[in-house]
């Protein structure tokens, strides 16, 4: 298939554009920054370059968006525009073409940041929904675009809830100190002074690793079925406490981790995937997500850069 894959210059992103072309597929990477562009150059809120860019492919896998759900209480306005605007460009442009051409189909990444946060863990796609932040409230958006787009049956597409991706995929680092493992990489390179813990440090995540979130791409865009759109969550069902994920770091890449605590945040004390449902319909594994392994390449795709 010929596939569109936004935000193709993003950290996910670029593990997506790989594992998509190790499957076979051609792939378009679209980006929106000119320098970082392997393809095509677009923003996602321009109407009019989304539709250009989606005319003649027979899939997209749309991962664009912002996506820092403690910040999105001070811009909310960028979240919605970018998430779930940007959705809305990339489903009219698929349902336009579809009905011109053949069905289509769409593979949206979305979150667990929608889940209620006094859910019972682990927990499933029936979990209630109720964000907690701008962030979490647009992606749900996007998943009822998303649900929408199927009705004329022309537009198969799946929505893969992610937990915390990390890790790194094809040598390429997570830049993006504002989350846990990249930082963690970051100090211990010498590149960062100290980590910052809210609380005592015990907060429990499902960490996944970038080339296993990858693969779900890859599984859920051949399962697409015009007129049906299904979400999956996609962890490990492994939880990790922070000071867990410092000492493994500090064990594995052997250097050390200064920390600091700060108060704690109002967040759910644990969060964890049950992803039986993709592991079952759909066949994916965590192959790379256990905590030692995610440390471990972050830290050798930092510090060979």
């Amino acid at each position: 298939m010929r596939v569109l894959v936004t935000g193709a210059s993003g950290f996910v992103g670029r593990a997506v554009t790989a594992a998509l072309s190790r499957a076979g597929h051609d792939v378009v990477p679209l980006s929106r920054r000119p320098k970082q562009a392997a393809g095509p150059v677009a923003d996602i809120r321009d109407q009019a370059a989304v539709h250009t860019e989606v005319a003649d492919v027979d899939a997209v896998c749309h991962l664009a968006a912002v996506t820092r759900p403690r910040m999105s209480a001070s811009n909310p306005a960028e979240y919605w525009t970018v998430n779930t605007g940007g959705t809305f460009n990339v489903v009219s442009a698929l349902l336009a073409t579809a009905k011109r051409t053949r069905p289509k189909r769409l593979v949206l990444a979305s979150t667990a940041a929608m889940y209620a946060a006094d859910a019972p863990q682990p927990l499933t796609e029936e979990s209630p929904i109720v964000p907690a932040n701008p962030y979490g409230a647009s992606k749900v958006a996007a998943d009822h675009l998303a649900a929408a787009c199927t009705a004329g049956r022309t537009i198969g597409a799946i929505s893969l809830r992610a937990f915390n991706i990390a890790g790194a995929a094809n040598g390429t680092p997570d830049l993006d100190t504002t989350r846990l493992v990249p930082k963690i990489a970051a100090m211990q390179a010498g590149k960062e002074p100290r980590l910052t813990i809210n609380g005592d440090g015990s907060v429990v995540r499902d960490f996944v690793h970038a080339t296993d979130m990858a693969e779900a791409f890859v599984l859920a865009l051949e399962a697409c079925t015009p007129g049906e759109w299904r979400p999956y969550n996609v962890g490990s069902g492994c939880g990790t406490s922070l000071s867990e994920m410092v000492h493994i770091a500090e064990r594995v890449n052997g250097r050390p981790v200064a920390v600091t605590h700060g108060p704690a945040a109002d967040e759910p004390p644990v969060l964890l995937a049950d992803s039986s449902r993709i592991q079952r319909e759909l066949g994916w594994r965590p192959q790379h997500s256990d905590p030692a392994t995610i440390v471990a390449d972050a830290w050798q795709a930092l510090t060979a850069q």
